[in-house]
């Protein structure tokens, strides 16, 4: 009976130890990205973070951007670009680090224009939900690194995005403040337990006023921020239910207004890839979801953002 009670715990205790192995060398778990509060920004990923995610690598540097670690001050015949993001620009566990957005354009440039520049860069400063507010004030407390051009990459939801606020961090399951323990833990918390609710956020989520007025201001001040030594370039693509008929419903109708008259009016470089995503015979395939894409859109949005970059900035191609 001892032996078989012993067999029987030995074998147990080495199918957990294989699925425990498994869980992280197959799919990351148990070494998520974690994230930080911030008073002004509500929350960064954490610095100088590394993982691999459902096989993807995940980087994040020291100023909490998804990308190796950088030079604050680039180099003198270097060409530097800072995208501005939330989970689209970020690429999120979906997305392998050289298929984010800003490593395609980098890419891109650098093949394109090795003539001209030593070093090309695109930084990748997004977070998970950020909204324009999020992205000005890290704007407002790094900095715009030099670049020569800020590219804000916003979605049609970012219109209505809230204050920024740093009570998700710990307390969500998406975004955690520490490594779980084990990583069989970790898919307890992540796909077992149910959810708990913040009430806190309920209030943040109910923010009164004009949402997207506040969101434009936010919009006017990264602009502000970016004149004196950058070329600014407002992105911003289509949720996939906004694709073809009956497309987007009446307040975005009306709020995509809003944003094209204010960027004719402050006279900003504005792509909207509504109509881009339309012109395509098959808009459903550049899309991960409801509103994130996948490798070919990213390679979509790159393409057109480069030549609008090249553009702006007045470089010519090799």
């Amino acid at each position: 009976m001892k032996i078989a009670l012993i067999v029987i715990s030995a074998v147990v205790v080495g199918l957990f130890v294989l699925v425990e192995i498994g869980l992280r060398s197959l799919f990351g778990f148990g070494n998520p990205l974690i994230y930080i509060g911030d008073e002004q920004i509500g929350y960064l990923l954490a610095p100088n973070q590394r993982t691999r995610r459902f096989g993807n690598r995940i980087e994040i540097n020291e100023y909490s951007m998804r990308g190796s670690q950088i030079e604050k001050i680039p180099a003198p015949s270097g060409l530097r670009i800072l995208l501005l993001g939330d989970s689209i620009a970020n690429g999120g566990w979906w997305t392998d680090q050289t298929n984010t957005i800003s490593s395609l354009i980098m890419r891109s440039l650098a093949s394109s224009t090795n003539s001209n520049y030593q070093e090309v860069e695109v930084l990748n400063a997004s977070a998970n939900s950020w909204g324009p507010r999020n992205e000005l004030a890290y704007l407002e407390k790094f900095g715009n690194f030099n670049a020569q051009a800020v590219v804000l990459l916003i979605n049609t939801d970012d219109l209505f995005a809230t204050l920024p606020t740093s009570l998700p961090v710990g307390r969500d399951r998406n975004y955690p403040d520490r490594k779980p323990p084990l990583a069989l833990a970790e898919v307890w918390q992540r796909y077992i337990l149910k959810q708990k609710p913040i009430p806190e956020l309920q209030a943040v989520q109910n923010e009164p006023g004009d949402r997207v007025g506040i969101n434009l201001e936010a919009i006017a001040k990264i602009q502000a921020l970016t004149r004196h030594n950058s070329q600014f370039l407002l992105v911003m693509t289509p949720l996939l239910r906004e694709i073809g008929e009956p497309g987007p419903r009446d307040y975005e109708i009306k709020a995509r207004q809003r944003l094209s008259d204010f960027t004719k009016a402050e006279q900003i470089n504005y792509i909207d890839f509504l109509p881009n995503f339309n012109s395509t015979t098959n808009p459903q395939g550049l899309f991960h979801d409801h509103i994130h894409l996948n490798l070919q859109g990213n390679k979509f949005v790159s393409e057109v953002i480069e030549r609008s970059l090249l553009k702006i900035l007045n470089i010519s191609k090799k």
